[in-house]
């Protein structure tokens, strides 16, 4: 059974901080799928991706790439995971019917928005009846992360 964790934005933007939580997962050597919950999402974080820090590069591909499963994190929208990732990052809302399948979980919620808040309350509140290992990480001041109980 995965570690599901869930990350509670108050310094940053999901935009600022999935891209240090996959730089993490790709230092530890793990592959990532990262789910959205439309194409729009997709098109729009594939592009964020590869620009969202001067000089840095975070490999990443989505289905209209020539080859997904090379791919070291892969964007979608559906359950696929061509490039086997371990990690699941679930972002802007998006849930899974397979969480059973990674190591990790990351449900990413900004607090800036209160449906997400609602929606990250009500998926604890289901995974915790299911008997999911259910984490709490919130920001700092400095933005950085603490593990709540």
């Amino acid at each position: 059974m995965p570690e599901i964790r869930f990350y509670h934005l108050t310094k940053s933007s999901p935009k600022q901080a999935l891209p240090q939580l996959l730089e993490k997962t790709r230092e530890r050597g793990k592959r990532a799928l990262v789910k959205l919950p439309d194409e729009e999402a997709v098109r729009s974080w594939n592009e964020h991706l590869w620009s969202y820090r001067a000089g840095s590069f975070l490999p990443h591909g989505t289905h209209s790439d020539s080859d997904p499963q090379s791919q070291p994190i892969f964007l979608t929208q559906g359950e696929e995971n061509p490039g086997q990732g371990e990690y699941l990052f679930l972002i802007d809302g998006a849930l899974s019917n397979n969480l059973q399948a990674f190591e990790l979980v990351a449900l990413v919620f900004d607090a800036k928005e209160e449906a997400a808040v609602l929606q990250a309350r009500q998926q604890w509140k289901e995974l915790r009846e299911t008997g999911f290992t259910l984490t709490y990480w919130q920001q700092d001041e400095a933005g950085g992360w603490h593990k709540k109980a």
